[in-house]
């Protein structure tokens, strides 16, 4: 990747209107996700949501907290989340070199929410994935799309990744559940997991798995403010899953950003975990060949918005672990100002350290050879 001085590892696009109605098959163009004008507002309608989606709060960025709101119209949107061009020009405000890209995470999760009719599912996220590599393929270079994976077979995720791996624009996988179709790990995923890493492929976790159908974004709602406010609650699940399954032993150059979920909680969780272990009978504790920490610090990323905690307890996460990222266009964006913040978190530390958790770990692990 070009040399960047700062790239984005956690940014989002802006689905459009046409995504699936113009792009699925025609026996589903009735149950198409689509988008809808109500009195409040735009929204999508999905199967699988038990509300319409909204987006304001998925598209605010720039904008002062007092004119924020979950609901507006399409037509007042960011022409940037949709145009690649105007994408690159918003790049270019914010000094940011390139963006990895992730969808609007209601609308993904429905996408996997979704499981009752396989086919339907495996349409809607090729559907996507076909629709983002379109956008990255603009500016490769700057765009770096993240692909969705399906959850209705491990058979249907190995041929969608070896479909998306190749296609342009496209550098890694998004996980919303297993690929083998549930919320526990399984050996039974292994076959992504070989191929991810045989590609060099990143296999992000964005937030949390798809845990409940989603609905219409609130700032009152006590889900939405809990989950907003205290996004790493799931990580430290899937990454012990991934620990004591013995999958990182099997797959040991397995890539895992965990995405949008800040940094400052790492030494905590890989101190408790490593005590566990070690209180624990060798005979009938996890048989894995390292202690949890040390997949905390071979296997995972982590991308952070604002740590300020992070950024100070850097060595004692991995200084080649942690990514910055603008979360733009969403809430937790500082966009056009996403340098001014940078200043005031990173007085003090060493350049070559900064030059890493700004650009340089994001550029390597999404770079041609991956990690």
């Amino acid at each position: 990747m070009p040399d960047y001085k700062l790239i984005s590892a956690d940014s989002h696009i802006n689905e459009p209107p046409d995504l699936w109605t113009s792009r699925l098959p025609a026996k589903f163009k009735d149950r198409a996700p689509k988008m809808v004008d109500m009195e409040q507002g735009s929204a999508w309608i999905m199967e699988g949501a038990i509300d319409p989606i909204n987006f304001g709060l998925n598209a605010c960025g720039g904008i002062p907290p007092e004119l924020q709101s979950p609901w507006i119209r399409w037509e007042d949107v960011r022409k940037g989340g949709y145009i690649p061009a105007e994408r690159l020009k918003e790049q270019d405000q914010d000094g940011v070199g390139a963006e990895v890209l992730y969808p609007t995470p209601r609308v993904s999760n429905t996408m996997f929410w979704h499981t009752e009719d396989p086919e339907f599912h495996l349409a809607c996220i090729r559907a996507y994935n076909d629709w983002l590599s379109d956008y990255c393929g603009h500016n490769p270079d700057r765009l770096i799309g993240v692909a969705l994976m399906p959850n209705v077979g491990i058979e249907a995720a190995v041929e969608e990744f070896r479909r998306v791996i190749k296609l342009p624009g496209l550098r890694g996988i998004q996980l919303g559940r297993y690929p083998s179709g549930g919320f526990g790990i399984s050996d039974e995923d292994d076959p992504l997991w070989a191929e991810a890493e045989a590609a060099g492929a990143p296999v992000s976790i964005h937030v949390s798995f798809a845990l409940d159908a989603p609905g219409a974004h609130s700032r009152t709602k006590a889900n939405t403010v809990i989950v907003g406010g205290l996004r790493f609650f799931d990580a430290p699940v899937r990454a012990q899953e991934f620990i004591y399954s013995l999958a990182l032993d099997r797959f040991p150059k397995l890539i895992i950003p965990l995405v949008e979920v800040d940094c400052g909680w790492v030494p905590y969780v890989k101190e408790q975990l490593d005590d566990r272990f070690n209180r624990q009978n060798p005979k009938t504790r996890p048989q894995t060949k390292m202690l949890p920490s040390e997949y905390f610090e071979r296997n995972f990323y982590y991308t952070y918005i604002t740590d300020a905690f992070g950024v100070i307890s850097r060595h004692h996460i991995g200084v080649d672990q942690i990514m910055w990222s603008s979360d733009f266009p969403h809430t937790g964006t500082d966009f056009p100002n996403s340098w001014k913040t940078i200043e005031s978190h990173y007085a003090g530390v060493p350049e070559d350290e900064k030059a890493k958790m700004l650009a340089g770990n994001v550029s390597r692990i999404y770079g041609p050879n991956g990690g």
